[in-house]
């Protein structure tokens, strides 16, 4: 049980609930007793009812939040090349395998939705170059 964290996060949108992890009781069970919660998008820490966190809590937080907020960065660069993979197969299957009546269903979304994309990625490309 030693090898257990001090602090556990609760994994929420924007944020998470932040528990103080204890095993030093008598019954050797886990007990996790919630001292805050965190908004990632604002960087705002909520001390849990009245309670006062210390700087060795506010220390773990933050570099809680400092790992977050990389691996959600991560995560969006990483979805967003699954994105560009979709494209390639969806140009792949509209080319090879579509039937009439399926790109008949589909076409005008992704025609749209394409153009939208290239748009935002044009101005955003040209805002770059200025």
């Amino acid at each position: 049980m030693s090898d257990l964290p001090d602090y556990y996060f609760r994994v929420r949108d924007n944020g998470a609930f932040v528990f103080r992890v204890d095993t030093e009781n008598r019954q050797r069970r886990i007990d996790m007793d919630q001292i805050a919660v965190v908004n990632i998008r604002n960087g705002e820490i909520k001390p849990h009812g009245d309670r006062t966190l210390s700087e060795a809590d506010l220390a773990a937080i933050k570099a809680w939040m400092q790992d977050r907020m990389a691996v959600l960065a991560a995560r969006d660069i990483d979805d967003i090349y699954r994105a560009v993979d979709y494209l390639n197969q969806t140009t792949h299957w509209a080319q090879s395998k579509a039937t009439g009546a399926q790109l008949e269903a589909v076409t005008d979304a992704l025609l749209l939705a394409m153009h939208d994309l290239r748009t935002v990625l044009v101005r955003k490309k040209a805002d770059r170059m200025l």
